[in-house]
């Protein structure tokens, strides 16, 4: 294998595109030290005696219920996890952070809550907050005496948070801004003490400030009857002429932008890491359900159809959870690389979520739609009862669906995805350049690849190297005509979802490529005949899917004359070998209907 896959370097966001990444260095679950599995199992613990008990009573949204249950788990310690220890907190790293909210995401409505305490409702705060503001409430919000929510979202603002109608204006004594509008889809709302607002100062001014409950002329609305979530409090927050001391203003005049997208990638991420926690709880119903349940005399699990279910939301689940912990340990490496040049932490928490803005979009976008699959194929596996309210099928069904449209829409986010790289490599940080010059001279002029592979998986190495020959291919043109005025790319979303797709496939295949190496080469306990199956199979259908998206970007923008060319080169990238994958689903299922529920 070439020697370049075990530099060390930690790579910038984005970087995976056009570098090679060491298998070696990367943090892989498999890899969790005692610690860890220890505060993995007080959160599993707390989920099942303390969530899971009162899931009826949660989702009639009984009054108090959801707090106290904040309560108990700030009790263990665990509201404050990610906070520095001057305000309180236990100031834990990135990977065992995200094991927690792993760990909580199998707790349905609680994990929204929680989500929206500790993520977008304290983080403003940290990033943004003075010294004063840090000292006033970070320590309460750690301990749960207080509780906090985030107001973004409008009425008629929806996607284009920015867009927003709610104004604030200085009073003429200086005192106090006077704050008008209306938010809605507010999380927490129902129950939270401190929400940080966003509103026009003087009318074009995007700027954010703090609210009490309490203060005259700040009301809420009823709460809303929702499709799923239905236990987190959402509810609308009306503002008629709140007088917010001067002191309340979070951050800079004008800057509520980067309070507002700065928060938002840490909020991506740790849905991502949820989402990934109810996928696994969700699989092990659906494998159990199988094996219990008999049709023509034999347990539906021995079916081929059921296996592939199982097989494909195991294979899902795997490349998520490689995605997630491998962009864990990118930001966690980034905190202390800017620990170490000197930032304070709050700012080197903030600057290494923003340094990977586009890997915490492709794991809201992974996350999301992973469960989607696992929650969807999970009622299809319990048929008529999977239908039903009386189980929890029909609830994690509904519950799911809000994922792929909180944090930014999924399509948001695949556009997030192109923006970061164009604006990256427009700046002269990723350099697209050198990589798209050498993928023309290999196709136009026969010359060798620049990598060459071998050894263990140097067929899967080559797959997703040539990977990424298909989007430098297509993002160099894309780029190309539209720094000429030929492609107007903010136009063209269909055609930035193809590309954001590929990026995802990239992402996925990569992130489970080196996880299943590294496990091969340091966990000979592990039965890695059927982690290649799961890789095997994985790379197979993304080949496919990548052909697909890949086809469609071509017949939308190459000019009909060119587009022989870039389909040929296409076949060229997109030569994986068949893959028996009826027998390596059959691997996998069996596999997990041996150890009688998601073993991976």
């Amino acid at each position: 294998m070439s020697a370049t896959l075990t530099e060390k370097k930690v790579l910038k966001g984005g970087e995976f595109l056009v570098k090679n990444s060491s298998h070696m260095e990367m943090f892989i679950p498999e890899e969790f030290n005692e610690e860890q599995l220890m505060i993995k199992e007080t959160v599993k613990t707390f989920v099942e005696q303390d969530i899971w008990p009162h899931t009826e009573r949660i989702e009639k949204l009984e009054e108090g219920l959801i707090p106290s249950r904040l309560d108990i788990f700030a009790s263990l310690g665990l509201l404050g996890t990610h906070m520095p220890e001057v305000y309180g907190g236990s100031h834990l790293d990135y990977i065992t952070n995200t094991l927690i909210g792993e760990e909580i995401g199998p707790s349905g409505s609680f994990s929204v809550s929680y989500n929206a305490h500790t993520g977008i409702g304290m983080l403003p705060i940290l990033y943004y907050g003075t010294e004063e503001q840090k000292t006033k409430y970070l320590p309460k919000l750690i301990t749960g005496e207080l509780k906090a929510s985030y107001c973004l979202t409008e009425p008629a603002s929806g996607s284009d948070a920015l867009a927003a109608k709610s104004t604030a204006v200085l009073n003429a004594e200086g005192t106090h801004y006077i704050l008008n509008g209306q938010k809605m889809w507010i999380t927490n709302a129902g129950f939270a003490d401190l929400f940080t607002v966003f509103a026009q100062l003087d009318g074009n001014k995007f700027t954010g400030f703090l609210l009490e409950k309490g203060m005259e002329g700040f009301t809420l609305g009823a709460e809303e009857k929702k499709l799923g979530i239905k236990g987190s409090s959402t509810r609308q927050v009306f503002m008629e002429n709140v007088k917010v001391p001067v002191e309340n203003l979070l951050g800079e005049i004008g800057k509520g932008h980067l309070i507002a997208f700065n928060v938002l990638n840490t909020g991506r991420f740790k849905l991502g890491a949820s989402c990934l926690g109810g996928c696994k709880k969700v699989a092990d119903e659906s494998l159990k359900y199988a094996l219990e349940r008999e049709q023509f005399k034999k347990p539906i699990a021995s079916f081929g159809a059921i296996q592939y279910k199982l097989a494909e939301q195991a294979i899902k689940i795997f490349y998520t959870e490689s995605a997630i912990y491998r962009t864990a340990q990118l930001i966690q490496e980034a905190e202390h690389e800017f620990l170490e040049a000197g930032k304070d932490f709050p700012q080197a928490k903030r600057d290494a979520a923003e340094e990977y803005a586009l890997e915490c979009s492709i794991i809201k976008v992974i996350g999301s739609e992973t469960l989607d699959y696992v929650v969807d194929e999970a009622v299809q596996i319990f048929g008529g009862m999977g239908y039903s309210e009386e189980g929890s099928v029909a609830r994690a069904y509904r519950d799911s669906r809000i994922n792929r449209i909180f944090e930014g829409t999924n399509e948001i986010n695949r556009m997030v995805i192109l923006s970061s790289i164009l604006k990256s490599a427009m700046k002269g940080e990723l350099d697209l350049i050198t990589p798209g010059m050498k993928v023309q001279d290999e196709l136009m002029n026969g010359s060798s690849p620049e990598f060459s592979f071998e050894g263990a998986y140097a067929q899967e190495w080559t797959a997703v190297y040539n990977f990424k020959k298909v989007l430098i291919m297509l993002l160099g043109s894309a780029a190309q005509q539209a720094m000429s005025g030929k492609l107007d790319l903010k136009g063209e979303q269909e055609i930035l979802m193809n590309l954001a797709d590929i990026i995802i496939e990239i992402f996925n295949t990569e992130s489970t490529l080196m996880r299943v190496q590294k496990m091969a080469e340091n966990h000979p306990e592990k039965n890695i005949d059927v982690y290649n199956a799961i890789l095997e199979t994985l790379i197979y259908d993304a080949t496919g899917r990548i052909t697909k998206q890949a086809t469609d970007a071509i017949a939308s923008f190459i000019a009909p004359e060119m587009q022989a060319g870039f389909v040929s080169g296409l076949r060229k990238f997109t030569k994986y070998p068949l893959v028996n994958i009826k027998e390596s689903r059959r691997k996998i299922a069996e596999t997990l209907i041996q150890s009688g529920g998601y073993c991976f």
